[in-house]
């Protein structure tokens, strides 16, 4: 019996390099004829392996997959994947640090609190709908009298029919629906900024890239990894080092998992955009290169700036943009994305658009997330509910999104205080992980940690 192990299998791995060719411009237009007439699968669309493992496949698949990383790419000039040439491109508008924290460093553990309990509520939003396209997000929320979304997804009152049509996500429902929620369940989303607690804590802020690679050997099980972390982890146990980590057989480079570990580079640096991104950076290219690193170090500056308690939720995007490349594909769709929500009150309109624009993209690729969260963000103009909800109800990674958003909207917030308790309340301010020493920690703990690092010379 063969093993179905996702996200690394090379049979599997083909179909996603082949529509990673065709975004970035390589002509692999020989090489997907091999495979084709070979008889390998497509992409699987949505999980991370195809339905019939195909190891007779597998000498080809590593062969072409080792020819496709060799093609140039006609973009690499506006999508640089060097730090240098990306902060060359980039130039933000002012390299100065924006102005810091005020009122105390209680108004930013506070803000750090709320960013927190954020981050938590927007990701468990997200977790039952995760993988289900936009019509059956619509379809399940409606059936309930949640749309426009405005509280947790239900299977109350929604006909079998219905559910059974669009089932919920697996893993999560019986967690995340209203009726089940008792405290924050795992979720890759929150593992991730509890992992760079310790990276800060262990190595300080001049960590390498090197130092997340021991950190994870250390203390991230490698069944929790997914995408591009999971290839990334795959090539250190084959003795592949960082930054070709995240080029060797990796796929998924371009994808959102990056863009999900920046939020504890940009809540300790709080007024320096440039910092808080050249730190993301460094955490990003173990797995990620172009469009995947420029996530991070966009989310990351976004929170650098909102965390300063004196940026409105439009300045801070506009810091985000400011230290990523404008000619690369993530830049604009995030434009794409703010222009439209300021252009157009109804957000489904919105999400219509962003979907016809950027809907060839996998759905957990960073570009069309990167054009939603921000989307959503702008929508929703600071208010906490409207910003997860919007990002929520847009489709493609609804948890990851969720969580971002929540992140940012809580720093906005300033304080748990000013979070509606209906997202607050479930969460119990209790935090379930398989990350070594952080089951079941309060958020108001984790708060205090972050503004150990925060502060820390």
């Amino acid at each position: 019996m063969n093993l179905r192990l996702t996200w690394v299998q090379p049979e599997d791995l083909v179909g996603h390099e082949l529509r990673q060719a065709a975004e970035d411009g390589r002509d692999a237009h020989a090489l997907a004829a091999r495979w084709h007439e070979a008889g390998g699968p497509p992409a699987p669309p949505t999980a991370g392996a195809s339905e019939l493992p195909r190891p007779d496949l597998r000498p080809l698949a590593e062969e072409l997959l080792d020819s496709l990383a060799t093609l140039p790419t006609p973009l690499s000039g506006d999508e640089p994947t060097a730090l240098p040439e990306i902060q060359a491109s980039a130039a933000p508008h002012d390299l100065s640090p924006a102005p810091g924290p005020g009122a105390g460093p209680d108004a930013l553990r506070d803000r750090l609190h709320a960013a927190w309990l954020g981050r938590a509520a927007g990701c468990l939003l997200g977790k039952p709908v995760e993988k289900l396209p936009l019509p059956a997000i619509r379809a399940l929320a409606r059936a309930s009298g949640n749309w426009p979304l405005s509280t947790w997804f239900t299977a109350r009152g929604v006909p079998p029919e219905l559910l059974a049509a669009h089932p919920w996500n697996r893993r999560s429902a019986t967690t995340s629906l209203a009726e089940n929620i008792d405290g924050m369940p795992e979720d890759d989303d929150l593992n991730y900024p509890l992992l760079n607690l310790l990276l800060l804590k262990r190595y300080g802020r001049g960590f390498t890239t090197a130092d997340v690679a021991r950190l994870w050997l250390d203390e991230l099980p490698a069944g929790r990894t997914f995408t591009a972390e999971r290839v990334a982890y795959r090539n250190l146990l084959d003795g592949v080092e960082p930054p070709l980590t995240a080029v060797r057989r990796n796929p998924f480079r371009e994808w959102i998992g990056a863009q999900i570990r920046a939020d504890v580079h940009g809540w300790t640096h709080p007024g320096d955009p440039v910092a808080a991104a050249a730190q993301a950076y460094r955490d990003a290219a173990l797995t990620h290169t172009a469009n995947g690193v420029y996530g991070a170090m966009f989310v990351a500056a976004t929170l650098a700036t909102a965390a300063t308690g004196t940026a409105d939720v439009h300045r801070s995007l506009a810091a985000g943009l400011d230290v990523i490349p404008p000619r690369s594909r993530l830049a604009g769709a995030v434009r794409l994305g703010i222009a439209s929500a300021r252009a157009t009150p109804d957000f489904d309109t919105v999400v219509d658009r962003l979907h016809t624009e950027l809907g060839g993209y996998h759905w957990v690729h960073a570009v069309p997330n990167a054009a939603l969260l921000a989307a959503a963000l702008t929508h929703g103009d600071g208010d906490f509910s409207r910003s997860v909800c919007a990002a929520v109800s847009g489709g493609w990674d609804t948890d990851s999104n969720g969580a971002t958003a929540g992140s940012v909207a809580g720093l906005l917030a300033g304080h748990p205080d000013r979070l509606p308790e209906r997202w607050t309340t479930p969460l119990k301010n209790r935090l379930a992980t398989s990350v070594p020493s952080f089951d079941g920690i309060g958020f108001d703990t984790l708060a205090d940690l972050t503004h150990l690092e925060a502060v820390r010379p």
